[in-house]
C-alpha cells in the first residue's frame, strides 16, 4: 500500500498545479420539468472560467475543447471569464472558440469587463459564438426548441435579471446562464429551472472543505461548486450548477477531488435520478450579497480599466492630452 501511495500521481509535488492537461467529466441530469417539455433529450456542455492567457497552457485550452468534442454535445455554453488581465491572447480564444463542433453560446464575467468587454465579445462572435448579454434567444436543437437566458456580469454591475426574461416563455423549457451563481434566484422566480455558473473555480483548494470558508464565510457566495437547489420542484425553485472551470487567473494551484478543471455534461430531458451522478444536489451556504459600497467600488474598477485602456490608446495614435 505504501508503495503504492509513493508511485502515485498525488504523491508528486507537481501534481497539486494545473500543469497538466488532465480535466474531470462530470454529468448530471436536467430538472424535472425539462422532462416534462422535452420530446427527446438535448446534451449540453458547460465550460466556465477557461482564462485564457499566460497562466494556463494552452494545451490544456485544447484538451477541454476536445473533451467537450468527444461527448458529441448539441450545445455547449460558456459562462464567462474567457480572459486573464489582458487582451493579449484575444487570437488564441478565437481559435478556441472555432474548435468547438457544437454551437457555442456564452456569457461575459468580471475578467472580461476588466480586460475589455467590448473587445472580448467582438472576439466571441467573429469566431461564431452567440452571446446574451441581459436576453435571451430560442434554438431549435434537433427539432426540439430551448430557451437560452444569459446575464452580463453581476460581479461588475452589468447583470440586469429583469430585462434578460422579458417575454420569456413558460411553455417553452429555459437554461440560464449566469457568470455569478447568485444570480439564479432571480432566474428562478421567473421559471427559469436551471442555472449554469461559474467564478469561483470551486475555490482552487476544496481539501477540508477550505474552499467553503474561504468563498463562503470571508467572501460570502452561497454556492461555491456543484449543484445546488432542487431540480424536482416548481418555481420559484430551481437549481445552480457552479462549474470548477478550466483555467487560471493568478495561482494555477488546484488541491482536491473537486477542485479538478472540469467539464461539465447536462443530460436535458433526463429527470433528476435517471442515471448515476457525480454527487447530490446541495443546499447553498448563508451567504452574503455585496454591500452598495463594494458594488459600486467594482464598477469603478471596470470604468477606471477602460479609462486607461482609452489613454494609452490615444498615446500611440499621437493625440494631444
Amino acid at each position: 500500500m505504501a508503495a503504492r501511495i509513493f508511485r502515485s500521481r498525488m504523491w508528486s509535488p507537481l501534481a497539486w498545479f494545473d500543469g497538466g492537461d488532465q480535466i474531470e467529466l462530470r454529468r448530471f441530469a436536467g430538472p424535472r420539468r425539462h422532462a416534462e417539455l422535452l420530446g427527446s433529450p438535448i446534451r449540453v456542455a458547460h465550460v466556465t472560467d477557461i482564462h485564457v492567457g499566460r497562466i494556463t497552457p494552452m494545451a490544456v485550452q485544447r484538451a477541454a475543447v476536445d473533451l467537450v468534442n468527444a461527448q458529441e454535445p448539441d450545445l455547449v455554453c460558456i459562462t464567462g471569464d474567457f480572459v486573464c488581465h489582458s487582451q493579449l491572447y484575444l487570437d488564441a480564444l478565437a481559435e478556441l472558440i472555432l474548435r468547438y463542433q457544437a454551437p457555442v453560446v456564452a456569457v461575459l464575467g468580471n475578467h472580461d469587463h476588466w480586460a475589455g468587454g467590448a473587445e472580448v465579445r467582438r472576439t466571441l462572435l467573429r469566431a461564431g459564438a452567440e452571446v446574451l448579454d441581459n436576453a435571451h434567444t430560442v434554438l431549435t436543437v434537433r427539432g426540439e426548441r430551448l430557451q437560452l437566458v444569459g446575464l452580463d456580469d453581476a460581479y461588475t454591475g452589468h447583470a440586469d435579471w429583469q430585462r434578460a426574461v422579458h417575454g420569456l416563455r413558460h411553455d417553452l423549457p429555459a437554461l440560464g446562464l449566469s457568470h455569478i451563481a447568485e444570480e439564479a434566484d432571480h432566474l428562478w422566480s421567473a421559471g427559469v429551472p436551471l442555472v449554469l455558473s461559474g467564478h469561483t473555480h470551486a475555490g482552487q483548494v476544496t481539501l477540508a472543505r477550505l474552499n467553503e470558508l474561504a468563498l463562503g464565510r470571508i467572501i460570502g457566495h452561497r454556492y461555491i461548486h456543484g449543484i445546488y437547489g432542487s431540480r424536482s420542484e416548481p418555481s420559484p425553485r430551481g437549481a445552480v450548477y457552479v462549474g470548477a472551470g478550466i483555467g487560471a487567473a493568478v495561482i494555477p494551484l488546484r488541491v482536491g477531488e473537486r477542485a479538478r478543471r472540469e467539464v461539465a455534461i447536462f443530460e436535458l430531458g433526463a429527470a433528476p435520478g435517471a442515471f448515476d451522478e457525480h454527487h447530490d444536489e446541495q443546499t447553498a451556504l448563508p451567504g452574503r450579497a455585496p454591500s452598495e459600497k463594494l458594488q459600486a467600488k467594482r464598477v469603478r474598477q471596470v470604468e477606471d480599466k477602460q479609462a486607461r485602456r482609452d489613454r494609452k490608446a490615444a498615446r500611440k495614435r499621437g493625440d494631444p492630452g
